[in-house]
């Protein structure tokens, strides 16, 4: 049983693996005409005859995930999912047997549910980080257990080449399998109050660079705004359209717009640049409390 199961819990595993074991297995006549009554007329009766057959197919894949210290119950539970939704999606016209087409949901199932909770930091998220996360163990036993070899750079290589993944994902990964997660209130000693969060420090901003960065920023907008009013209407579109813009344009693209060259749109930036740094150094005291890009 899973590491965390109860006696309890325990005895109600072995009862729903027995009564799993007990029922008959069925034929893919019995299985099509199950799943028939079940799409078609909506038939519980069937849902449970062809769900109940083929609950040991999630007894014996809760087994084989069992290693990741997760309660056999709860993956049984997953699996169980996995089945009904098997059962609810299953297809006769496709002529393949109902176990093999409900293995996949039940194991999909049963991944989901470990990587949503063997750990509290998120383990995987692509495709490719999900089968790095439940092939890892294996590649690096099969790599062990070959003479003189050993899980360095050339067995991460390897892994990473066979599951194509990257190698800065690789090492990542087996990281994440040897390290368990640690709580930021543990004490830093046997004989200190002191918590491991105490020691970590806050790249942030404190709250009252915050407050003078917002104010200084907004001082600047209501200057520069003041400062491109002065600006003549042809000279301010070019600021804006070069400067303003996430995407600026290009002094060839204005120069099409204004019917000029683009030598002339260049200079005419200059010139509308230099007057808004005269125009906003007015405000200032010192010429580093604005930042101009000239």
């Amino acid at each position: 049983m899973g590491q965390f199961d109860d006696s309890y819990s325990q005895r109600a595993n072995l009862n729903f693996i027995k009564g799993a074991m007990n029922r008959p297995l069925l034929s893919r006549e019995e299985e099509y005409e199950l799943a028939e009554r079940w799409r078609e007329r909506g038939d519980e009766k069937a849902l449970h005859q062809l769900v109940g057959a083929y609950t040991r197919l999630v007894i014996a894949s809760a087994v084989r995930f069992r290693h990741y210290g997760l309660p056999l119950g709860d993956l049984m539970q997953e699996g169980s999912v996995g089945l009904m939704q098997a059962a609810s999606r299953f297809d006769t016209g496709h002529e393949v047997r109902f176990s093999t087409y409900a293995t996949w949901w039940i194991k999909s199932a049963m991944q989901d549910y470990i990587l949503r909770n063997w750990s509290i930091v998120r383990t995987g998220t692509t495709a490719a980080q999900k089968s790095l996360f439940f092939n890892l163990r294996r590649l690096r036993a099969q790599i062990e257990e070959s003479p003189g070899a050993g899980m360095d750079d050339a067995g991460r290589h390897k892994v990473a080449t066979e599951l194509g993944v990257s190698l800065r994902d690789v090492i990542a990964m087996e990281q994440r399998l040897t390290a368990a997660d640690a709580s930021l209130n543990v004490a830093v000693g046997m004989d200190s109050d002191e918590e491991a969060q105490n020691f970590l420090s806050d790249e942030r901003p404190n709250p009252e660079d915050s407050a003078i960065t917002t104010r200084d920023g907004h001082k600047r907008l209501v200057w520069l705004a003041a400062a491109l009013a002065e600006l003549s209407p042809r000279e301010r579109s070019i600021i804006h359209a070069r400067r303003l813009q996430d995407d600026g344009a290009t002094l060839e693209e204005l120069g099409h717009t204004l019917g000029v060259s683009k030598e002339r749109v260049r200079q005419l930036e200059s010139r509308a640049l230099g007057k808004l740094k005269v125009s906003m150094l007015r405000h200032v005291e010192q010429a580093q409390d604005v930042i101009l890009d000239s």
